[in-house]
């Protein structure tokens, strides 16, 4: 039978939890595979052949054969196939047939990190094939053993860091490598993305330039987890053009995949009184002991470090009440164990001695652990390829296994496990990276001259015009000389030890421990304030410090060990603005822009908050102001469409306006003020009018770039209870009812009406109805009809109530709201609620909450269509921009120059609003709550939101896009 390990490894899991209280909200099988192999390729060398068939493989899977002839044959191939799919064979074959011969020939392999290269030397090394002399060449070989790489080693395994500080920076001492180098392995390449794929994109134009200046043209092949479009991206990353493999012929044991969502804990409230879900972590560490109690191999993967070693401890401490010798059988692992400690707990998961491992996405990639029989997923890993690759570990030997997905408090997760669809059937994300932002090419460039002149010939593979105005501005800064045979280094020192090619460049700011001196790890400049302000936990390792102090001119924040049961929560005073626009599209008072914008932040103080949400107090910090230059996706509303139909707001430019305030978020907001004059003399809470640009300034976080901000437990999730519908009045014996302002039944009059009466309802009416009622509702009316209604298909507004398997018809304003799990009908062409071209029907003081809450789901929702996490971008709302004239959503990169997230955001802009405004409605919370529109990093505590105000805004910007946004391709869904 399919899944049926996976169906009773999941009845195990849910034994005892009422039915009414069931957390799975979808179960998928999916079957399995038969492997379709291959015979091995005439030209594989014999003792190649021979290796293998030594370790057990006896013939080659079709892909592998398929992708390891095309590299023979010369091609630049990329083979993207499912986890555990041998891609390693697909390289390792004709690599190692050619290293065996006679020829002399090199091969490089680059992983994206240490470990994984470490794992795949191993695999090369235990082949043992004659000839090949396989070595790593990383920060952790020995100063004594390089000089002998150099000399001997004929495939180099390292990673792009060393490449480019190592490698390219003294390629002259590497002459013999480059001379004879035939193939470049790309290993996991679909990691390679944002900033710091845009790096290593360049990265390897130069080392394919640098490669030519020696007289080779080394063969590309790249290993990737399934991807859209693999051709594609591995063009874009390499420069060259590649073909892809992309059939799976592995063998895959079937598996069963169960979506969970933790119930809410009654005793606890959070933010704003919104209530508290359990923690995907505390959830994953109690299904951890499920499986570890009947015997199953599993993993849980965990978003970070500290939270996968407290579900470990969670899970040991269960098991210990259980039988303490099975508490034994459980660890956690994570990057930052030392290289031993890790081969031991991989060695103890394969041999059975360790049933459950808690870990961080160490394991994600690479390393062989096969045969599992539980994957548990808690929280989305932030892209359906690493989803997929995780959940891949479960039945790596064919035998049939189960994949937990527990989702955190947050709208992406909690929209995937209600829309299954999203999660499981949509194709894989691209992976976006720009190798053409200029804070990018501009010190990749600086150490491409200083490598060797750069040509006018050469231009065209770092970006054309875009490499020529960067060259211009290094010339001017008289780091480069033009000259009529091309660009030449001036310098004596070289540019690359100053270039990180995980962040943005430029020093980092190093964190170390006060009372030892030990440097813990660094920080990017750009994010200083917010993740190392004095006052803020850091985190490293497991273990958690304070910061005493931070030094931005020096480069130091000094922490010290502490383990508070509290942690902070930056605040920031933000501006934006808009520098220039690039693509605009205007349909019918909605116009939706993407250019570059400049972003000026201060982080002002900071909150102390309890597990619990508790605000235990605010601390004042004065610390400089941030500039960053980057890329953004907006959109305007005018006061016409945002407003009541019988009313109109402020015409675009007005200089009075009735209520603004600005929100900068990653993701946060000011007080609305009602105000008489001119935006910039707004008042914020807590901030000042901006003196800086005359612009309204707000209280807000923007989320930085390449921060790792890990949630305490038992705060990962929170969510509202069900809103209790109004009971049914069966037999009143009411005749069909109409309710209208200022009639005999005025607004707000409630109407009870028996079985199959039909009600028409207008403004402001609320009607309770029995089985079988048919509701035909209007503008501002709210609908609460009982279990089993029969009414018609539901076509509904904002947030009116409505028991399961109710069906409303609804107009302008009509507030639904359904139970989870209740579909919502819209109108073809409208924004989803059938709202009419009269607008969001808004008075102007719950303009700035209702943008607020569009803006933080939107930003939770937009990496369900760009590989982004929520810390690569950041927003800013507004009921008032002084560069648009009208109430602005922005949402942009966290990157100097951007990193392609905001241009996909553009490209998305109907189905990732239409599935944030579907995140907001299938959420049961009444007035808003983690799932939905807070945020954890809001800079101004969530308030104010306005979640069904919200709705009534992306109602209005879809109709207005659905309508007319054909033109420019933001017309369709």
């Amino acid at each position: 039978m399919v899944g049926e390990r996976g169906r009773r490894l999941l009845s195990r899991v849910t034994a005892g939890i009422p039915a009414s209280e069931n957390p799975v909200t979808h179960v998928a099988e999916l079957p399995a595979r038969a492997a379709v192999f291959a015979p091995w390729p005439e030209w594989a060398a014999g003792e190649v052949v021979s290796a293998f068939t030594a370790a057990g493989v006896r013939t080659p899977w079709a892909h592998q054969a398929e992708a390891a002839s095309l590299a023979r044959a010369g091609e630049h191939v990329v083979v993207s196939t499912g986890t555990a799919s041998g891609k390693s064979l697909a390289y390792q074959l004709p690599v190692l047939s050619e290293l065996s011969g006679a020829s002399g020939a090199t091969a490089l392999y680059l992983a994206p990190t240490k470990a994984l290269g470490a794992d795949q030397l191993r695999s090369v090394s235990s082949l043992d094939v004659p000839g090949v002399r396989a070595a790593s060449f990383d920060g952790d070989t020995p100063m004594a053993e390089r000089d002998w790489v150099r000399a001997h080693a004929n495939w180099v395994f390292t990673n792009p860091d060393m490449l480019h500080r190592g490698i390219l920076s003294a390629h002259g001492r590497w002459a013999r490598f480059f001379r004879r180098l035939s193939y470049v392995v790309v290993d996991e390449c679909h990691s390679y993305r944002g900033v710091f794929g845009s790096h290593v994109a360049l990265l390897l134009r130069r080392l394919r330039r640098v490669a030519a200046h020696y007289g080779a043209d080394p063969v590309f092949v790249l290993a990737s987890a399934t991807t859209a479009d693999p051709a594609a991206f591995a063009s874009r990353l390499t420069g060259v053009g590649c073909q892809a493999v992309t059939e799976d012929a592995s063998p895959r044991g079937a598996r069963t995949v169960a979506l969970w969502e933790p119930p809410l804990l009654e005793e606890l409230t959070g933010e704003n009184g919104a209530p508290v879900r359990r923690s995907a972590g505390a959830e994953a560490s109690r299904i951890l002991t499920e499986l570890v109690v009947e015997g199953a191999r599993s993993l849980a993967f965990v978003r970070s470090r500290r939270g996968a070693e407290l579900t470990a401890l969670g899970a040991r401490r269960l098991l210990s009440e259980v039988d303490p010798a099975l508490a034994e059988t459980v660890a956690a692992y994570r990057s930052g164990y030392l290289p031993e400690e890790r081969r031991a707990l991989e060695a103890a998961l394969l041999s059975g001695r360790l049933l459950g491992v808690a870990t961080t996405n160490a394991l994600e990639l690479g390393v062989d652990i096969a045969g599992l029989d539980a994957v548990v997923l808690a929280g989305y890993p932030g892209t359906l390829a690493s989803f997929w690759q995780q959940a891949g570990r479960a039945g790596r030997s064919g035998d049939e296994a189960l994949v937990l997905f527990v989702a955190r408090d947050d709208p992406l997760d909690t929209y995937l496990v209600h829309h299954p669809a999203a999660l499981l059937d949509r194709p894989v994300e691209t992976a976006v990276l720009d190798p053409t932002n200029p804070y990018v090419l501009g010190p990749q460039l600086a150490c491409a001259v200083a490598e060797l002149p750069l040509t006018e010939p050469e231009l065209p593979t770092f970006g054309g015009d875009a490499a020529r105005a960067v060259l211009a501005d290094l010339a001017e800064e008289k780091l480069l000389r033009r000259r009529s045979s091309g660009w030449y280094w001036t310098s004596r020192d070289r540019p690359h030890a100053e270039v990180g090619i995980r962040g943005s460049g430029g020093d980092q700011i190093a964190v170390v421990e006060a009372d030892s001196g030990r440097m813990l790890g660094t920080v990017d400049p750009g994010s200083a304030c917010f993740a190392v302000h004095p006052g803020a936990i850091y985190l490293h390792q497991g273990s958690s410090y304070v910061v005493d102090e931070l030094d931005l001119e020096t480069g130091l924040a000094l922490v010290h060990a502490e383990d508070p049961d509290w942690n902070t929560s930056p605040r920031e005073i933000v501006d934006i603005s808009v520098m220039s626009t690039q693509e605009q599209c205007t349909h019918d008072g909605v116009t939706v822009s993407l250019g570059e914008v400049a972003v000026t932040s201060q982080v002002v103080g900071y909150l102390r908050r309890r597990p619990s949400g508790e605000v235990l107090d605010h601390t004042p910090l004065d610390l400089p102001e941030q500039s960053l230059r980057t890329r953004a996706v907006w959109y305007t509303v005018s006061s016409e469409l945002l407003g009541p139909p019988e009313t109109t707001g402020p015409k675009r430019g007005s200089a009075s306006v009735a209520s603004v305030a600005t929100i900068a978020d990653g993701e946060s907001m000011v007080e609305p003020s009602a105000l008489t004059g001119n935006p910039a003399q707004l008042a914020t809470a807590g901030a000042e009018p901006s003196a800086r640009t005359g612009k309204t300034a707000a209280v807000g976080t923007v989320e930085p770039a390449a921060t790792e901000v890990e949630p305490s437990a038992g705060t990962e999730e929170t969510e509202t209870p069900d809103v209790a519908a109004t009971g049914p009045s069966v037999g009143t014996g009411n005749t069909p009812a109409s309710a209208e302002v200022g009639a005999e039944s005025p607004a707000g009059t409630e109407v009870l009406t028996p079985v199959g009466t039909e009600v028409a309802a207008t403004v402001g009416a609320e009607v309770s109805t029995s089985a079988g009622t048919k509701v035909v509702a209007t503008v501002g009316t709210e609908v609460s009809t009982p279990v089993g209604t029969g009414n018609t298909p539901a076509s509904a507004g904002v947030g009116a109530e409505s028991s399961a398997e109710t069906e409303v018809v609804a107009t302008v304003g009509t507030e639904v709201s359904t139970p989870v799990g209740i579909g919502v009908v819209a109108p073809v062409g409208t924004g989803g609620a059938g709202r009419a071209p009269g607008g969001a029907g808004l008075v102007p003081a719950r303009v700035p909450g209702a943008l607020h809450a569009a803006e933080h789901a939107a930003i939770g929702l937009l990496p369900l269509f760009a590989t982004c996490d929520r810390w690569d971008i950041g927003g800013v709302s507004t009921a008032w921009h002084e560069d648009t004239g009208e109430a602005t959503v922005f949402v942009h990169d966290g990157h100097p120059g951007g990193a392609g997230f905001a241009d996909r955001g553009y490209a998305a802009i109907v189905p990732w609003l239409a599935a944030t405004r579907e995140a907001i409605v299938s959420c049961e919370c009444p007035t808003g709550c983690p799932s939905c529109v807070q945020s954890p990093k809001c800079g101004n505590g969530n308030d104010p939101l306005d979640k069904t105000g919200a709705v009534a805004v992306l109602d209005t910007v879809l109709g207005a896009l659905r309508r007319h946004g054909i033109q420019c391709g933001h017309g369709g869904a």
